[in-house]
């Protein structure tokens, strides 16, 4: 009997999870978005239930009927609207980006707002009489679970009967598809996709509600575990079988309840297996069969008629003086920077700019994986931790120095980062991302809290880097000079890496593994050594981060890291190196700007501003640091090419355009100084003879630099490209007879008339590009001399 009360208590816990695995399956197969941020919307709707009921004293059927039946749906309408409509046909490193984001700015918001950071416990049941115990058989259930199991089931068959026999599903899944070819059967896509979002809403808010009672709490890490465990569940499904997504909740969660009441309490396994166990299923299922590192993914068949997407990095530059220069100006301007802040800056601040430089070495960890190797990693946390733990435990257990104790954690991270790329080697894409995910959380769930890793709750102490009384960095400012050179150091390191040849060869598997193959490149090979060299440059980071701090402990690198970190990095610029010295300054400085300007809840509102960044990254995916650098060497590079913006006088006087029209005792000499020793009509001149500039390249600062003396008798539109003209003298041609004949007819009808010369009717091009010949008029000028018309309308009619 207590085994069939576990079993239903389990199955109570996997219909949750199938709830939630179901929205995630709902959103990929009708918008092809792996909807991370659906834990955030569960969490959304319970937050407004317990809301309504505890602090407002709705009933609770009101409560329910507006926080799942009319809010959540609305909230995933407003999602789709507002944010992933704009994904449609985008990477899924941009579709990933924003569910993150989602995930990190709607419980940051709401806690900021209303709800506040405090833990919100014995949330009710979410149907009227859920709480009594029933007796069936001699078997005692509880009534919530019994609700949570009919709702469960009735969804899942619900949705499955809709996708399968009505023909809203048949077009939900055409949408999917290719949705301007279904808009081409006279349907509306948005339409379409908003029902599939509004539906996927209302399945999120039903979860997040029946969850809160069964883990006693509104807690918003819980909702990120339930996510993870939901993705299991959907990956069982592969991503598409709502029955089968159903069966791997259930499966899920019986054995979670199972192993929680055989297993010893005081256990690891019961402590750190239990709660992991979704996890374990997730990476095991994405490693270890196969048949799940394919799953899911559509092409829409219109893709080929759009346009080739814009690159996102100018080309890097292979001109050894320039890198050398930059690398120059780069040291020059670090070695300033660090004497100012050592001498300048107080001791409060300077442990804050201490903090911000240790940040950013662990986020040119992501500029290797994500930046080059384009290979997003949400375990990034635990091989900092690996890093700081290893130096931890060599301090106090072996009385190693700290400062070799670092490089050791360095190694000890990248053996660990070569142990998980390994298996990953054959994933892509968004099951890479997973699979990091699940490892970032056993890492956080199991390793970290044993005793032999992070030691006790209050953690390890880490003593400043000693050794042999030359390097003492005990001092705070000796130590903020040390994380300098390590950033300088590591920050050159990925310079050359990625602007080098192992840099092409990550950026071929980032462009294509399938490409990168056919040229003889080994995409699991290159990926194992990007995660090698990542975690190495996350483990120096972490290390230092302990040793400023002066403690290592567990919640350092937490899962919370492990997702806002990429969201920050990549929202700024993940190929970009001052992008990541930026993000470690934001994230550090930013905190404490709040706090300064009274702001409640500053650490909520950071993650709300950082978490904002990702939505921008839909439009610019560049990132914002290169995008302002970009900006700026384009406005820069106009300002010097155009003068008149250089305080109104020319950086460079352009030669004067000279009228070379002859005249009666001018003498003209081409390719060097035209001197004419008779007065002009505009006087006498000397200068060089050039063509006028096209009519593409003629702006309004031409116009401005051209001395007043320059006479312009006619204007001519040229082509984009000529020669210089070449005014030689060459004997006169001898004027057609058809021409010749017309031209006495009008002279005959006006006897003043004068022709002018035929060469002259020609293109201007062509008249550039063949010799001249003396007028036969008698004092014109192939040119346009006073009294002759130049040009076709000068001809006969």
């Amino acid at each position: 009997m207590e085994f069939v009360a576990l079993l239903v208590a389990g199955v109570a816990l996997g219909c949750v999870y199938a709830l939630m695995a179901s929205g995630v399956v709902l959103t990929y197969k009708t918008s092809a978005v792996f909807n991370l941020g659906l834990g955030a919307q569960a969490y959304a709707a319970a937050a407004i239930f317990y809301t309504l009921t505890v602090d407002m004293h709705f009933p609770i059927l009101v409560a329910l009927v507006i926080s799942v039946f009319l809010l959540s749906p609305l909230l995933g309408l407003a999602l789709y609207w507002g944010l992933f409509r704009y994904t449609q046909g985008a990477p899924e490193t941009v579709k990933l980006v924003v569910s993150l984001g989602v995930l990190l700015v709607l419980p940051a918001l709401i806690q900021a707002v209303w709800f506040g950071t405090n833990l919100k416990g014995n949330p009710p049941v979410a149907v009227p009489g859920a709480d009594r115990v029933f007796e069936l058989a001699g078997i005692r259930i509880g009534g919530d679970s019994l609700t949570t199991i009919f709702a469960a089931v009735v969804v899942v068959v619900a949705l499955a009967g809709l996708f399968k026999f009505t023909v809203l599903g048949l077009r939900m899944r055409a949408v999917v598809e290719s949705p301007r070819m279904v808009q081409l059967a006279g349907i509306n896509a948005d339409g379409i996709a908003s029902v599939s979002w509004m539906l996927s809403g209302f399945v999120a808010g039903l979860a997040g509600v029946m969850l809160a009672p069964l883990f006693g709490s509104v807690d918003v890490s819980k909702y990120t575990l339930l996510l993870v465990a939901a993705i299991a569940a959907a990956v069982v499904g592969r991503l598409s079988s709502l029955p089968w997504t159903l069966v791997g909740g259930l499966a899920l969660g019986v054995t979670q309840v199972v192993l929680a009441r055989y297993l010893p309490a005081d256990s690891v396994l019961a402590e750190g297996l239990r709660p992991s166990l979704p996890f374990i299923l997730l990476f095991g299922l994405l490693v270890f069969v196969p048949k799940y590192r394919t799953i899911g993914g559509v092409t829409d068949p219109l893709s080929g008629v759009d346009p080739p997407p814009k690159a996102l990095r100018s080309p890097v530059s292979t001109d050894t003086h320039s890198k050398r220069n930059t690398f120059g100006q780069a040291l020059l301007i670090t070695c300033g920077l660090v004497a100012f802040f050592s001498l300048a800056l107080s001791d409060v601040w300077l442990l804050r700019m201490t903090t911000a430089v240790v940040m950013a070495v662990i986020f040119l960890s992501y500029t290797v994986l994500t930046g080059i190797a384009g290979q997003i990693s949400l375990g990034q946390a635990a091989f900092a931790g690996a890093g700081a733990f290893t130096a931890a435990q060599l301090a106090n257990h072996f009385d190693f120095p700290v400062f070799w104790g670092m490089l050791a954690g360095a190694a000890v991270a990248s053996a660990v980062g070569i142990l998980l790329a390994l298996p990953l080697r054959q994933l892509r894409g968004i099951y890479l991302t997973l699979a990091t995910l699940a490892f970032g959380l056993m890492v956080d769930q199991i390793i970290f809290p044993l005793e032999n890793v992070g030691g006790s709750p209050a953690g390890l102490e880490v003593p400043r880097p000693y050794q042999y009384n030359i390097f003492d960095f005990s001092d705070d400012r000796a130590f903020f000079i040390l994380c300098c050179g390590v950033l300088f150091w590591v920050a050159w390191y990925v310079w050359r890496m990625r602007d080098g040849a192992t840099g092409q060869v990550l950026d071929a598997i980032r462009g294509s593994e399938t490409g990168a193959a056919s040229v003889g490149i080994d995409p699991g090979r290159t990926k194992v050594k990007a995660f090698a060299v990542s975690a190495a440059i996350a483990g120096i980071g972490g290390a230092l981060l302990v040793s400023l701090q002066g403690r290592a402990t567990p919640a350092e690198f937490s899962i919370a890291e492990s997702l806002l970190w990429p969201v920050l990095i990549i929202v700024l610029g993940a190929r970009s190196i001052p992008a990541a010295i930026f993000a470690g300054a934001f994230l550090t400085l930013l905190p404490e700007l709040l706090r300064m300007l009274d702001v409640p809840q500053p650490l909520a509102w950071v993650t709300v501003i950082f978490g904002l960044g990702a939505f921008i990254f839909i439009k610019n995916q560049e990132g914002l640091v290169d995008w302002l650098l970009r900006v700026t060497r384009q406005t820069a590079g106009r300002t010097a090419r155009d003068p008149a913006t250089a305080g109104g006088v020319p950086a460079v006087a352009p030669p004067p355009v000279i009228d070379l029209t002859p005249q009666p005792d001018t003498n003209v000499q081409i390719g060097a100084q035209a001197a004419f020793p008779t007065a002009s009509p505009v006087g006498p001149s000397v200068g060089v003879a050039h063509a006028p500039p096209t009519a593409s390249e003629r702006t309004a600062s031409h116009v401005a630099a051209e001395p007043a003396a320059t006479v312009r008798r006619r204007r001519t539109r040229y082509r984009p490209w000529s020669p210089p003209r070449r005014y030689l003298q060459a004997p006169a041609k001898p004027t057609p007879p058809q021409l010749q004949t017309s031209i006495e007819a009008l002279r005959r009808r006006d006897p003043t008339w004068q022709p002018a010369n035929p060469s002259s009717w020609m293109r201007p091009s062509d008249d550039m590009n063949r010799p001249q010949h003396p007028s036969t008029n008698g004092g014109g000028s192939s040119d346009g001399a006073p009294g002759n018309r130049r040009g076709p309308e000068a001809g006969p009619n």
